[in-house]
């Protein structure tokens, strides 16, 4: 490859790392085309963009970033898949998915999501089940609503129990 092709390459994918907050590093070399197939379809329904790179092709845009993904950069070895997402546990679950279906593959390598990197299999587990941004941010919310509710449900039950009771005192002395 010339490298003309390599510098362009690497701006495609400097510009295509600006624009997700989530990176992925999964191995995808033993899945064979109707399952690869799958995976893509998969993504594109998700919202995660897939794709093969060369890892030093990677790393390099990763050290034009002005995003610190050198904690990434032991888990270039081998070949890599790039899975880009704006939802932190999006490609995890899918990766899981998949995992459950074949037993191995897609593989995760590392993971970087909301700053911080993830490396190894093992963590899998731990970013399926990590909430999004707009997750906690709802669930803050649904707090913060709580006693708002309660307060308003209270004075609605009083108000009824204090009409009964002006009811009955009113009926009871006809």
């Amino acid at each position: 490859m010339r490298k003309e092709d390599k510098l362009t390459i690497i701006e495609e994918i400097a510009n295509t790392l600006k624009e997700y907050s989530c990176v992925y590093l999964a191995e995808t070399n033993g899945l064979d085309a109707e399952k690869t197939s799958a995976l893509r379809r998969e993504c594109f329904k998700s919202d995660i963009k897939l794709v093969a790179v060369k890892n030093t092709l990677l790393k390099k845009a990763m050290e034009q970033s002005d995003v610190d993904y050198s904690g990434l950069y032991p888990a270039l070895k081998g070949s890599t898949s790039l899975m880009l997402s704006n939802t932190g546990n999006a490609p995890a679950k899918l990766i899981k998915k998949f995992v459950k279906k074949d037993d191995v593959l897609p593989a995760l390598k590392a993971a970087f999501v909301e700053e911080t990197v993830y490396m190894g299999a093992d963590q899998l587990d731990f970013l399926a089940n990590l909430k999004s941004k707009n997750e906690l941010i709802a669930d803050v919310v649904a707090l913060l609503q709580s006693p708002a509710k309660n307060v308003i449900s209270a004075l609605q039950s009083s108000g009824n129990k204090l009409h009964g009771i002006l009811e009955t005192l009113s009926n009871k002395e006809e």
